[in-house]
């Protein structure tokens, strides 16, 4: 597993762009109606320049008692944030993420987001199918609940 290339692990991924203008609310509500931990921060000519996620939403946004709908991204995202090419391997980025202790890495290249790795991939196809397990098994639940 570590040894697979990033480009593989990303290769059915969708990825979550916006500007750093929006709000933290309005990206939460994006985050969440994509089911993803994360938006890559891009500036108009879709270079990324930053990165927020849901650590970034509740240490720096409800932690600190900010209005999540005047807060912009610009405010409380991870600017230049480290990235990595799709064509390293997976390992690297792990290496990455533990060293730098956070859990997302955007994967760019020519500047621009391709798409994003994260801790939870480590888990990797088998996280994928007890999450699609248990998914099921709530929706058996409120059908029959």
């Amino acid at each position: 597993m570590p040894q697979r290339p990033i480009r593989s692990i990303i290769a059915k991924q969708k990825i979550l762009t916006a500007s750093s203008e929006i709000t933290v609310a309005e990206a939460a509500r994006l985050m969440k109606k994509k089911a993803l931990g994360s938006v890559m921060v891009v500036k108009d000519d879709g270079r990324l320049i930053g990165i927020f996620t849901e650590r970034d939403a509740l240490f720096r946004v409800l932690a600190e008692g900010r209005d999540p709908k005047a807060t912009t991204l610009a405010d409380v995202m991870t600017p230049h944030p480290q990235t990595i090419a799709p064509d390293k391997p997976f390992g690297h980025a792990l290496l990455m993420m533990y060293d730098g202790g956070y859990r997302h890495v955007p994967v760019v290249e020519h500047g621009k987001p391709v798409g994003m790795v994260s801790a939870r991939d480590a888990l990797g196809p088998e996280l994928q199918e007890f999450e699609s397990e248990m998914q099921r098994r709530a929706r058996i639940g409120e059908i029959l609940g």
